[in-house]
């Protein structure tokens, strides 16, 4: 699915849903929405709103809280809590079930997919007659940049005597 027909499916989507509650469709509304599906990665509130400052938009940190909000009840945004006080949202629409792995020391989040989980998830649900429908895994770590720092500095100057 290209890029352009997803926005515009997205778009749509949100359209209805807000057409359904009987809210606004405001331009910020939609400005949100195209900047959270021109991102590639997971974000807290405070980062979309700045990144939207800094890009000139003319928008309120309450209409990025409450318009994220409304992006998650229909389903076009995924919010995550991994672990920290400040939750961190990715867009959702025709992605992939994914899971995560979150380094405890920098927060930096990377995203796997592993056929097997799948399988276990199958497998765990007909053992025990449930209708999965989705599921959610964070592995939490220590990344390689952030051990690295923390392993002690090898000398490899050799030393001559005299």
């Amino acid at each position: 699915m290209s890029t352009n027909h997803n926005s515009e499916l997205v778009r749509k989507i949100f359209e209805a849903y807000l057409e359904n509650k009987s809210l606004r469709k405001t331009p910020e509304r939609f400005a949100i929405l195209e900047e959270i599906y021109s991102r590639d990665d997971h974000f807290d509130v405070e980062t979309l709103y700045i990144h939207m400052k800094n890009q000139k938009y003319r928008v309120s940190r309450a209409t990025v809280y409450n318009t994220l909000e409304l992006l998650v009840s229909c389903d076009l945004v995924t919010k995550h809590q991994f672990g920290k006080n400040m939750a961190q949202f990715e867009k959702s629409y025709g992605y992939h079930q994914h899971d995560h792995i979150i380094c405890i020391d920098c927060g930096k989040v990377v995203e796997f997919c592993d056929p097997r989980i799948h399988q276990i998830q199958s497998m765990v649900g007909d053992l025990l007659k449930f209708d999965i429908k989705h599921h959610s895994l964070n592995l939490y770590g220590i990344c390689f940049d952030c051990k690295a720092k923390t392993l002690p500095v090898v000398n490899t100057e050799i030393q001559h005597a005299n």
